[in-house]
């Protein structure tokens, strides 16, 4: 008589893995939130994954996004990434590859990383940024900022720029 064991642990924990089935998809996905009538935002992108039907729930926009937020006082700003996820326990945004974000004084970011906390609108990233207006482009390698970019801190600078000296 022979008798034989044979190691299956791996199989055995793939057992309790949770699988990672998506709540929904969406393509051509345009979401508009509105407050007391008035349109505060637009979000737009080719394709939405909902995973909010997992222990840490997320949505992921795989192949980019644009979100125009509207502001009557004073205009619209416009964020563009190559990927974001959206992250609804801590409330923060990721935005990924080629992320520019342009304030209504056409004043802008550009990085290949940018982390945004809604609540607070604050942006920050410790990749690279290029931050440009009519009269300059100043490279830094990190950024805090809130969404106006009125309240900015960055690491070393590197660019060019005027200042008046007083």
């Amino acid at each position: 008589m022979f008798i034989s064991c044979e190691n299956n642990f791996e199989d055995v924990k793939l057992i309790n893995k949770d699988s990672k089935i998506p709540a929904g998809v969406s393509d051509n996905f345009i979401l508009k939130y509105s407050d007391s009538a008035s349109l505060k935002a637009v979000l737009e992108s080719p394709k939405n994954i909902d995973f909010t039907n997992q222990p840490f729930p997320y949505s992921e926009f795989p192949k980019g996004l644009k979100i125009e937020f509207f502001d009557p006082y004073s205009g619209s700003t416009t964020v563009k990434a190559d990927y974001g996820i959206v992250y609804y326990k801590t409330r923060m945004v990721s935005l990924e590859g080629n992320v520019k974000i342009i304030s209504p004084d056409s004043t802008s970011i550009e990085s290949s990383q940018v982390y945004w906390d809604p609540d607070l609108e604050w942006l920050f990233t410790e990749k690279n940024i290029i931050f440009s207006g009519n009269d300059y482009k100043i490279r830094a390698n990190k950024m805090d900022a809130d969404r106006s970019f009125k309240l900015l801190k960055t690491g070393q600078l590197n660019g060019n720029f005027l200042f008046e000296d007083n």
